[in-house]
């Protein structure tokens, strides 16, 4: 999976930005010799010296600021070197080549970021980490980013695992002594201590499902009838006019995409074909690709009039379960209703105008709640895999209860456990594949 520790690795860090800085990062065991060669001298640590950086004949490439971090108190846990340069992306190229003169190799993408992980300074979720606060779409998702990074996340992860480790002692326990006259396994504590730990997981899982949507942004797809108003939707909550608006029904025959902050929050607009059978053959591909659009999407937004609201629902009555439900009565301005909004069963039912905009700041406030918004300054960034990681430790929790319900085969729920307790460390790295590692670090960009 990983190079030779023995190995230094460069990479240009960051290219000029706007007040024209360069930086070149080095890792390894050979940035002392690095250092000495650049600067004639060996470098304090931890402080920037103003060093001339020459060329093998000498010539001087650029002038700029040395840092050397000493290991293990680095990023990577390593040597680490930073060379700040000024001036064009060319002057950072000669410096990364002279560089790899010196001993150091190109280094692929994420792979200092690899390091950190595999010399214990950072854990796999706070990698990950590192590239979602990079890539971040919204200050929101950016500040969750950050929570992560700092191990937020992490820790959590860690005090479920210690409750999911002491609920796997306790049954185990009970295997272990099969002859003493106590049946371990029918204690209630072994019930109560699983529930507790459902009821964390419950609570992590839900979090972790806010962390991604503040990551990958809130997924909302429009639907609904014909001429219900689903493209003025978008038009109004996007502030341009990105979709086309008809009277005739049919006009939008494929799936429109619109991405936008809403007060930091990111989100992702998709308008749909109007839902109804139909023997054009155009149209009735792009229902399919509405009904298909529903299966991903975090929030479902019927939009819909008085009249038929009631049997518009039907439209939501097969979705899946994690996806929210808002129902969005428009066109009030024409029936004479005030902007409101109340719960009814699973769904949330918003009374509004596209057209004069009644009601639709009620919108915007629900959709931001579901993105995440006012989560807390503990709110975290979570990936798609932990999120299937903690639902797959919720399966294994789900079989470990019907096991004992019923059979009471503590070996088997014991197994339940350990596969739980697997799924719960793939999502820090104490559970890892090669393959797993390298899909991570390769989406990272150079010099990360």
């Amino acid at each position: 999976m990983t190079d030779s520790a023995t190995e230094t690795i460069a990479a240009i860090a960051s290219a000029p930005g706007a007040a024209g800085v360069g930086v070149v990062r080095v890792s390894g065991p050979a940035v002392p010799a690095i250092v000495q060669a650049l600067l004639g001298h060996p470098a304090q640590p931890r402080h920037a010296h103003f060093a001339a950086f020459c060329d093998a004949a000498g010539q001087l490439i650029d002038r700029g600021l040395l840092l050397h971090f000493p290991a293990p108190a680095s990023y990577t846990g390593e040597h680490v070197l930073e060379l700040q340069g000024h001036g064009s992306a060319v002057l950072l190229d000669l410096l990364l080549r002279r560089v790899c003169e010196l001993g150091a190799r190109l280094a692929r993408p994420g792979e200092f970021t690899e390091r950190a992980f595999l010399n214990g300074k950072l854990d796999l979720a706070q990698a990950e980490a590192v590239a979602d606060l990079i890539a971040a779409r919204s200050q929101a998702g950016a500040r969750a980013a950050l929570q992560s990074m700092e191990g937020v996340f992490s820790r959590k992860v860690e005090a479920l695992l210690q409750s999911l480790i002491a609920l796997r002692v306790h049954i185990e326990a009970a295997i272990d002594f099969p002859e003493e006259e106590i049946d371990f396994l029918a204690d209630p504590a072994i019930g109560q201590q699983l529930q507790a730990v459902r009821a964390e997981l419950d609570e992590l899982l839900r979090e972790a499902q806010r962390g991604l949507r503040l990551n990958d942004g809130l997924r909302v797809a429009i639907i609904g009838r014909p001429n219900a108003g689903k493209s003025s939707l978008l038009n109004a909550l996007a502030g341009s006019d990105r979709a086309i608006v008809n009277a005739t029904a049919g006009t939008t025959r494929d799936v429109l995409r619109e991405s936008l902050s809403l007060d930091g929050i990111a989100l992702e607009l998709a308008d749909t074909a109007g839902l109804r059978e139909t023997d054009d053959e155009v149209e009735r591909e792009g229902v399919r690709r509405a009904h298909g659009e529903l299966l991903r999407a975090d929030v479902a937004v019927l939009v819909t009039d008085a009249e038929h609201a009631q049997a518009d629902l039907a439209l939501l009555a097969n979705l899946p379960a994690p996806v929210a439900r808002l129902l969005l009565v428009n066109k009030i301005d024409l029936d004479g209703i005030t902007a409101h909004a109340e719960t009814r069963g699973d769904c949330r039912w918003l009374w509004a105008s596209v057209k004069s905009g009644a009601g639709l700041d009620a919108l915007r406030h629900e959709l931001k709640q579901l993105a995440g918004a006012g989560s807390g300054e503990g709110a975290f960034s979570a990936r798609r895999r932990h999120v299937m990681a903690l639902q797959q430790v919720a399966r294994h929790l789900d079989q470990t209860a019907h096991t004992l319900a019923g059979s009471r085969a503590g070996e088997l729920a014991a197994e339940e456990l350990r596969q739980a307790q697997r799924a719960l460390g793939e999502i820090t790295g104490s559970y890892s594949s090669d393959d797993l590692l390298g899909a991570i670090f390769g989406s990272f960009c150079i010099g990360k």
